[in-house]
């Protein structure tokens, strides 16, 4: 079989995004007004601006400015404020605030005072698929599409002005096309990001598009389980041991047997969550000697233990739905005009 090219292999990680729930909000908002989105976990945010303008404030980060038909992504479940103007005064707590919810994934918000109005399209979406969480981690604080960029104006738009008509006009499966669309969206603006952005000169998006280094990345995703070594993985990269070793851990910010850890323990995190499985039954498919030498890896890398995540994926009430969550972290939706 003919090897991946680069473009072949990114290509694969954005087909590949899964994501896991979606949440909507349609709301116009009148100054003054400050909103707080607390975190979510593995989470991505975004906010459209479709008319009118607002400003979006990580903390220690200077505000930026929203305009009219400006995507913005939050890609690591970061906390943040969306603010009427840069000096709005304190920020209210978006799940305190009187707001209709029209089901379990879209809410309608009317919020602020008597001055000019913004209207905003809103979302959050929650991934667990492991290549979904690695291009998250690459991704910068804020990834910015403005409206006027050419290369993302028309699809984004496109999907945008689709979303907009089924969240304003509800009917029998509209949820589950808002939900693919913000796929799209959410897809659309990354890749939009990858094509013109200059800051992927390090991180797993560049190590992947690597001719060589990727190829050894390609094979740990398609068999984690694999008795993979340093030396195995350079031949498959047909590289030195020590090259390779050096060119990857310069691309990936970390070395190889590291990376191939946390992958495997990032299939784990999933597998628990969506399927029936023990951990005995990952440890012998993600070639560990032992289940207990499987849970130290797994505990380490992912902070919990495989028990409390299996508890999780069984037992939906015991985390925040996607109603719940989204209601704690984000607002703010208007149709497209």
């Amino acid at each position: 079989m003919k090897p991946m090219s680069a473009s072949d292999r990114l290509a694969r990680v954005l087909y590949a995004l899964r994501m896991r729930s979606t949440f909507y909000c349609h709301a116009e908002l009148k100054e003054p007004w400050a909103l707080e989105m607390p975190a979510i976990e593995d989470s991505v945010s975004f906010h459209v601006v479709t008319a009118g303008t607002c400003h979006l404030r990580l903390p220690g980060a200077d505000p930026i400015e929203l305009r009219g038909g400006d995507l913005a992504l939050v890609p690591h479940g970061r906390g943040h404020d969306l603010l009427s103007t840069a000096d709005a005064g304190p920020s209210q707590r978006v799940d305190l605030l009187p707001q209709n919810y029209l089901s379990e994934h879209y809410s309608v918000l009317q919020h602020g005072g008597d001055g000019r109005a913004a209207q905003l399209i809103c979302g959050v979406v929650s991934c667990d698929d492991p290549a979904a969480r690695e291009l998250m981690r690459s991704l910068p604080a804020v990834l910015f599409v403005g409206g006027d960029t050419v290369s993302a104006a028309s699809s984004v738009r496109d999907t945008l002005r689709l979303m907009a008509h089924e969240l304003a006009h509800p009917q029998p499966g509209g949820e589950a096309v808002a939900t693919r669309l913000a796929d799209i969206l959410v897809v659309q603006a990354i890749r939009s990001w990858i094509t013109t952005s200059t800051e992927t000169e390090v991180g797993w998006l560049r190590a992947v598009q690597d001719e060589r280094i990727g190829r050894a990345i390609e094979a740990i995703h398609d068999d984690p389980g694999a008795e993979w070594s340093l030396e195995r993985l350079a031949q498959v990269a047909t590289m030195s041991r020590s090259s390779f070793s050096e060119r990857f851990t310069q691309l990936a910010g970390e070395a190889p047997i590291a990376y191939l850890t946390r992958w495997r323990m990032n299939v784990a995190h999933a597998r628990l969550l969506n399927e029936d499985i023990t951990a005995a039954r990952l440890a012998t498919d993600l070639n560990y000697q032992s289940e207990a030498a499987f849970n130290r890896a797994f505990t380490r890398v992912i902070g919990r233990t495989p028990g409390s995540v299996r508890r999780q994926g069984n037992d939906p009430a015991s985390v925040p739905s996607v109603n719940r969550a989204t209601r704690v972290a984000h607002t703010t939706v208007g149709e497209l005009s």
